[in-house]
């Protein structure tokens, strides 16, 4: 098991990806905090990791409100012990032209993608500056390096994580920290009204591999950035896109 006994946060793991990454999670031996401001669902993916053997404790948060994670973040704590790995993946979609966009459309996606990555970048990181180590993951999207039509908030605020990566990479690789991101092209469910608008069909047809992959698919390499293997990497962005970066 790569990833024994380490402390893991998956922010957004009610669904998509962040279920996926928690289940593996917990597979390769980790204690997972299912975050998540689904308190239901979130439950229901800790529970199944309960049945097949696994670690997991359901905790509801909006990420987008500093103090609720300042709050989650203590709960994980006293749970658990100190966080050893943070998946900043909670994420939420709200379409429209940039022309028709309307400023809550603009401002909600922000507000979770790129200051519920900020608030629980803050919330974890000086506990593992003391420890001197930790993994801190991004899920970006082929969004913030291709951008897409209707979708110029979710575009900004998955750039935006970019910026935070390289950043937080730099100051913090002295401590032994690492700061990746994974931009993958998948079949969520936050991204099926996106998917299935016709003005965008012939998308997926431009991928080398003619299809979005499945969260199952992406999962693996967020193990890989968690675990020892990854241990001279920062800074990095990892593009699981099927190949849509060769032919943007």
């Amino acid at each position: 098991m790569r990833l024994k006994d380490r402390v893991a946060v998956v922010t957004g793991a009610a669904q998509g990806i962040g279920r996926a990454v928690a289940e593996l999670y917990a597979k390769e031996g980790a204690r997972v905090a299912v975050v998540d401001v689904q308190a239901e669902a979130a439950e229901k993916v800790a529970a199944g990791i309960r049945e097949s053997g696994g670690d997991a404790v359901a905790v509801v948060c909006d990420v987008s409100d500093r103090a609720a994670v300042n709050e989650a973040a203590a709960t994980v704590k006293e749970t658990y012990g100190p966080i050893d790995i943070l998946v900043n993946n909670a994420g939420v979609t709200r379409p429209a032209m940039l022309h028709k966009m309307t400023e809550e459309q603009w401002e909600t996606v922000l507000a979770v993608h790129l200051h519920g990555s900020f608030h629980w970048l803050q919330a974890v990181v000086h506990d593992m500056i003391e420890r001197e180590t930790g993994r801190i993951i991004f899920t970006s999207s082929s969004t913030a390096q291709n951008g897409s039509i209707g979708q110029i908030n979710y575009a900004a605020a998955k750039s935006g994580m970019l910026g935070m990566v390289r950043t937080a990479a730099r100051e913090l690789g002295r401590y032994n920290i690492l700061v990746n991101a994974v931009a993958p092209a998948a079949a969520t469910e936050m991204t099926l009204k996106v998917r299935t608008d016709p003005r965008f069909a012939d998308a997926v047809k431009r991928l080398p591999l003619r299809r979005h992959a499945e969260p199952e698919e992406i999962a693996p390499t967020f193990v890989y950035l968690a675990c020892a293997e990854s241990g001279y990497m920062t800074g990095q962005v990892l593009s699981v896109d099927g190949g849509g970066m060769m032919v943007r």
